[in-house]
């Protein structure tokens, strides 16, 4: 699609751009020894360039920057996939040489690792997400307007909680509710859990309990946070870092849709079939706070299992080529300390 020379120079023009965040001009490509053309010729592969919608020129500037078309071309074409620096292998076996009993200590520290390695922000979703299910829920009664909810997990955690009891509920339906519950929710992974209840168990409840809109809410309570503390991000602020951002509004949209856990688990949910890394640029994030944003991602498994996902939110104007050989790397050390866990 693109010739030896227009790939040479939207390489140069990308890969400097990363560096100063500055719209990058033909003389500045010119003086680059692995260029090699005069800034006429660069200038005319610059104007076919942005014609093909792989650059863009703000209108303030005589030089171009990389459109979400120009860095996905670059990610797909030219990106270098194997760049991680010694010293940044070093510190990545250092982490995984030290004796990290829990499973959240491990990905609590992976998520730290990853900001302070990149400067950007991480995102993991831990593999309790996938590999912890309900497996029975009760309500007990404390009184005419108290109960405990009492989940208990695949893993044999008990968790409790007190809510509120809707008024005059008799004992005969909150069994009922109860055993609507263990009936459809059991085996079900934790996250699910509100989503199910919102649609499958909703339309239950509706046709056959009096109560419904009481317990609906009091099931919403007792459910409410089970997969929060799942979603592990480290380095947030590191976005007031990037010139890009400078605009507080922006920046504000970026941090309001992290903390909506349900569409940040479901955003990092990997899809069946998925391996390896995928590079989500611009608009292909599907949420407009994220539309001047880069999203990497990789998962970890076990036997082929994928348990949870590592990721890196930054700019579009993002490191790629060290980003991407980080995580690749990362999530190949996870996958073999998970392996070695789960036997």
């Amino acid at each position: 699609m693109l010739t030896e020379r227009q790939r040479l120079i939207l390489n140069a023009i990308v890969d400097d751009y990363i560096r100063s965040a500055e719209p990058v001009g033909s003389r500045s490509i010119s003086k680059r020894g692995d260029v090699g053309y005069s800034p006429a010729t660069i200038r005319n592969e610059m104007s076919d360039l942005e014609e093909m919608g792989f650059l863009e020129q703000p209108h303030t500037s005589a030089g171009r920057i990389p459109s979400h078309k120009g860095y996905r071309y670059y990610v797909d074409h030219l990106v270098p996939w194997n760049e991680t620096e010694p010293s940044e292998l070093q510190q990545l076996k250092s982490f995984f040489a030290e004796k990290l009993n829990a499973m959240e200590q491990v990905i609590q520290h992976a998520s730290t690792i990853l900001s302070h390695m990149t400067s950007y922000t991480s995102i993991l979703l831990g593999p309790e997400v996938f590999h912890t299910s309900l497996r029975h829920f009760q309500l007990l009664p404390l009184g005419e307007n108290l109960a405990v909810a009492i989940i208990v997990t695949s893993t044999g955690q008990v968790e409790n909680k007190t809510v509120s009891l809707p008024p005059g509920i008799p004992l005969s339906e909150m069994e009922r509710v109860v055993n609507l519950l263990n009936s459809k929710l059991v085996g079900v992974p934790l996250y699910k859990l509100k989503a199910r209840l919102h649609t499958e168990i909703a339309k239950e409840m509706e046709k056959h309990i009096f109560h419904y809109e009481g317990f609906m809410h009091l099931l919403d309570s007792a459910l409410d946070g089970e997969s929060e503390h799942r979603l592990y991000l480290s380095g947030t602020t590191n976005m007031l870092n990037q010139p890009e951002f400078r605009d507080v509004e922006k920046v504000k949209d970026i941090f309001d849709l992290l903390e909506e856990t349900p569409t940040m688990l479901k955003m990092m949910t990997p899809k069946m079939g998925t391996t390896g890394v995928q590079v989500r640029i611009g608009t292909e994030n599907k949420h407009e706070a994220f539309s001047n944003c880069s999203l990497i991602t990789a998962t970890y498994s076990v036997e082929g299992e994928a348990l949870g996902t590592i990721g890196i939110l930054g700019p579009t104007r993002m490191e790629y080529a060290k980003v991407i050989s980080i995580l690749n790397v990362l999530s190949k050390d996870l996958t073999a300390v998970l392996t070695h866990r789960f036997k």
